[in-house]
């Protein structure tokens, strides 16, 4: 009897090993990739949004201001009317004209060491001109 481990036996059916390409990681990269983009351009609209409410509105502020000056205190509520009016000036040429009208009924209240009061046709002028004001 011959011992079978020192026979040679040919084996024709077993063939050599395949390269096998392996994408996981490039699928990985990707992914990866794609999540950065999505996470930054959230970080991105959110940053936007909160600045956009931070922003500082100019005619707004203005608004404010010139619905709370005291007209009681005439001297310088004919120079705040005067310097925060200016910004609603342009808006129309009806806004215009009447802020020019206010002006004109505001300039013997500026300039001078003491003033009277209000007349109540420049306080009818004021309080039409604060009324056709929108923001």
């Amino acid at each position: 009897m011959q011992d079978i481990s020192t026979k040679e036996i040919p084996l024709h059916d077993i063939k050599p090993l395949l390269d096998i390409e392996d994408y996981s990681f490039y699928y990985f990269l990707g992914v990866l990739g794609i999540g950065t983009i999505i996470i930054l351009s959230g970080i991105y609209l959110l940053y936007r949004y909160f600045s956009a409410k931070k922003k500082f509105n100019l005619r707004k502020e203005h608004f404010n201001l010139l619905q709370d000056i005291d007209l009681n205190e005439t001297k310088k509520a004919a120079y705040g009317l005067t310097e925060y009016g200016a910004t609603f000036a342009d808006d129309s040429e009806y806004h215009q004209k009447t802020y020019q009208d206010m002006l004109e009924h505001l300039q013997m209240f500026k300039y001078r060491k003491s003033v009277d009061d209000f007349h109540s046709e420049t306080l009818q002028i004021i309080e039409l001109y604060r009324g056709m004001i929108d923001v």
